[in-house]
Formats: structure tokens, sequence, C-alpha cells
């Protein structure tokens, strides 16, 4: 059976469902190349932290200040700086080099922690050739002030605000944490997002035991962590429809979870852990399995595939919801030494 893997995300037109998300290995030339050489069908770029580029203006200016209360004549020491290439330079500098390298579309990501910060890097990304742009939303709502409805607010208005000023397809990227999550889906598209990316992964501190520190510690996904993704997904494909663009992200490994990720309703699903666990070329063996599961399965192609298990299509839509619960707590064998001890 000939099976095809084409899908649309975004508005782009990709030869497969299977993405490389933002990793080491997405913002070097080499290795870019070899995602695209095994099959990826798009890029996600790192995220452009707007911190990073504060703090390299600050520690300059720092820099060519230093001395110059004591003496007079101490500006005069240091040349005149017409151009500093900072973190955003870089950045934009290499995505114009993957741009001029890729034939596969290369979606860029910010994480600003402005609203100037974020409209002004939104435009310089789309005219340094981005085909999409991520928004990385990305915080802590740990100030105890702020209202929950007044958080999401904010970071709708973020959403308004880039969508404003740029004209490239817009994703965002949001995190499992918002108290009411599917209303805050549905609000985002409203004020603009072409597309949502199921999840954020948070990473949490740690302490050393030896030391006493908080130190950070960075963990790769793990398979289990899909459910959560699956979940969601499966919910927000129902209530938002088939025009929206959905990414499934955290714990897609194999050709079985990519295949997960389309029965609910994602139109590409994400990987990074798996990836940096076993090379770029692992792309091609994860194509390969998801050809032969559809085949295998029957589905002719990943439009007959998509959404078929979503909460609207399957018999028992509350298995999504709290109605699993009990039944999930049961499907636990209790160990026959426990049991009878």
């Amino acid at each position: 059976m000939s099976v095809d893997l084409r899908t649309r995300y975004l508005g782009l037109e990709l030869r497969s469902p299977l993405v490389a998300s933002p990793s080491p290995l997405t913002f070097e030339l080499d290795t870019v190349q070899r995602l695209e050489e095994a099959g990826v069908a798009a890029i996600v770029l790192p995220s452009l932290f707007e911190e990073e580029i504060v703090h390299e203006e600050i520690e300059l200016n720092r820099s060519l200040e230093q001395g110059d209360e004591q003496f007079a004549e101490a500006p005069s020491y240091f040349p005149s700086i017409e151009s500093f290439a900072g973190a955003g330079d870089r950045y934009l500098t290499r995505l114009e080099q993957i741009k001029a390298r890729a034939s596969v579309p290369v979606i860029a990501s910010l994480n600003a922690s402005t609203a100037g910060g974020w409209v002004r890097y939104g435009r310089l990304i789309q005219d340094a050739g981005a085909d999409a742009l991520e928004l990385n939303i990305y915080h802590l709502a740990a100030d105890g002030i702020r209202t929950a409805a007044e958080i999401e607010e904010v970071d709708l208005g973020l959403v308004s605000d880039v969508r404003a000023s740029i004209t490239i397809p817009l994703v965002v990227k949001l995190g499992p944490f918002y108290s009411a999550l599917a209303n805050l889906a549905g609000r985002a598209v409203e004020r603009g997002a072409d597309g949502l990316v199921i999840f954020n992964r948070f990473y949490e501190p740690d302490l050393d035991l030896e030391a006493l520190d908080v130190v950070n510690r960075l963990e790769l996904s793990r398979p289990s962590e899909l459910r959560l993704v699956l979940r969601w997904i499966a919910i927000l494909r129902s209530r938002l429809g088939p025009g929206v663009g959905l990414a499934a992200t955290s714990g897609i490994h194999t050709a079985g979870d990519a295949a997960k990720a389309l029965l609910v309703g994602a139109d590409v699903a994400m990987m990074t852990s798996a990836l940096l666990r076993h090379g770029p070329e692992h792309v091609r063996a994860v194509e390969e399995g998801l050809r032969t599961w559809m085949a295998d399965h029957e589905y002719e192609s990943v439009d007959q595939l998509r959404g078929s298990f979503s909460q609207a299509a399957v018999d028992d839509p509350a298995a999504y919801e709290r109605a699993n619960y009990l039944k999930t707590l049961r499907s636990f064998a209790t160990p026959r030494e426990f049991a009878t001890g």
C-alpha cells in the first residue's frame, strides 16, 4: 500500500509530519543539513531570548564605562563602536544562513520579556526570512499578586501585538499549567495565533546535597510525557477545528509515538530528545516505521489518520477527561506479595 505522509501546518505544505523541534541540532549548519537529508519536514530554531540580548548590552556598556568617573580622559581610551554583533544579530545571521541552505520550512522561535521585545524581534525575524514564528511563552506565575486572569490577559496581549506586527504564520507554544487551558487556547486563536504547540516543557531546578546549592539539570524527555500532550490535543482538536495548526511535542521518540499524536489530531509530531539521543538520522527510522504502521492499519494518508481518535471521534469522549480517573487507578494490579502480606 502506498502511504501519503504529506501534511499541512500553519499553512505550510510539509512532506511529512516529522519536525525537528528546538535543540542545538537545529542551530548548527552541518546538523541541520543532516536532519534534512534524513527526511525532516521542517526545522524549528532554538528560541531567541530577549534577556540574553539585554545582558550582553549591559555588560558591554559597563565595560566601556569602567573608570570614566575616576579619569576624565578614560572614555578616549576606547575606539567608538559603530556596530555591536550581539545575541540578536547572531541569531538573525544564523537564521539567514540556515534559510539559504535548507529546502524545508524554517520556523524561528522567540522568547521575549517585554512587549516591545516581542514586537521588535518578531519583525526582525520575519525580515530575516523565517517561514513562521513560534512564540515561546515561558514564565512562572510566582509573584502571588496577579490573578490567573491577569496573567492570561498579558500573554494574550502579546499574541495580539506580535500578530499585528508580522504577516508570516504565528504559532504559540503553551505550557500545561494554565487554569483553564481550553479557554485560553481558543482565545489565543481569536487573538491571531494560527496554531499551538502542545506543550512547552518546563525545566525544574534540583538540589545538590553535597554543595547545598540549587542547580539546573537538563533531563531529556521520556515517552510517558506524551500522555498529557495526547489528552489535550484530542480535546483541543475537537474544539478548535481543523483550521488551527496543532503540534505535539514532548515524549515523541518512536514511530508509534508519532502515530498516536496524529491519531488524536496533531498536524505534526515534533522531536528533540530522540534526535539528541540517536542523532539526526533517527528521523529516517521514525518515518519508515510510521509508513509501515499506517500501511499495516490500512491508513492511506495523514489526512485520513489525523484526528480519528480525537475527543469528538471516539465512542467514549469522557475517556479524555475525568471519567478515566477511576479506571486508570484500578488498572494497576497490586503485586501478590503486598496483597497477601
